[in-house]
């Protein structure tokens, strides 16, 4: 999963949000550097990315497309997943996305200080550029993808990436479909688990 499934999967608590947005910029035990919140919040994100890594349905988006992506499958399924929440924001949320996404980029410029340097770097982006909303829609979509494609020397394809999701619309969001709500229900199970363990 990526940004907008992590912030969404942390429920109404903007600590955990924080740390399930900085994990991938979190190595191994440097989480204990944070305050708790933020540290359930990392260890919830390690746990749902486990989770799906591991889950047919998103092995079965992998197998969709890694003729065309490769090794990169798994972070575009990710980024094809956000579109899909992105997308059908009503089903899963109550508040209206864009006033979600500016939630989520008042509370990451609240926690500036305590920002890896990678989140740092990336948060001005995010923002300019709005991706949380961008994801559903194909224009802004390209646009991540072709930056992420930049930042990988052009070779992982990604710039062809929304050509890959159209290609194959119905049968991945049929995955995520059925996946999602599954997700759903490990992360609130999990966070009960990580919240009495911290």
């Amino acid at each position: 999963m990526n940004f907008l499934a992590h912030a969404h999967l942390s429920g109404n608590n903007n600590q955990v949000l924080v740390g399930n947005f900085i994990a991938d910029s979190v190595k191994g035990k440097d989480f204990n550097r944070f305050e708790k919140g933020i540290r359930q919040g990392i260890i919830l994100h390690r746990q749902i990315d486990t989770f799906t890594d591991s889950h047919p349905v998103f092995k079965r988006s992998l197998g969709r497309i890694r003729s065309e992506h490769g090794k990169y499958s798994g972070i575009v399924v990710d980024i094809f997943y956000d579109h899909f929440l992105a997308k059908n924001w009503d089903n899963y949320h109550s508040e209206r996305l864009a006033t979600y996404a500016e939630h989520v980029y008042s509370l990451l410029k609240e926690n500036y200080e305590i920002l890896p340097e990678r989140t740092k770097r990336l948060l001005p982006y995010l923002i300019s550029q709005n991706w949380l909303v961008g994801y559903s829609n194909f224009v802004d979509l390209g646009l991540v993808f072709y930056g992420m494609d930049r930042r990988t020397q052009l070779v992982s394809g990604m710039k062809n990436s929304v050509k890959t999701l159209k290609e194959n619309y119905a049968g991945l969001k049929e995955d995520f479909v059925e996946f999602y709500p599954e997700l759903q229900n490990f992360t609130q199970k999990e966070m009960q688990i990580i919240q009495s363990d911290q």
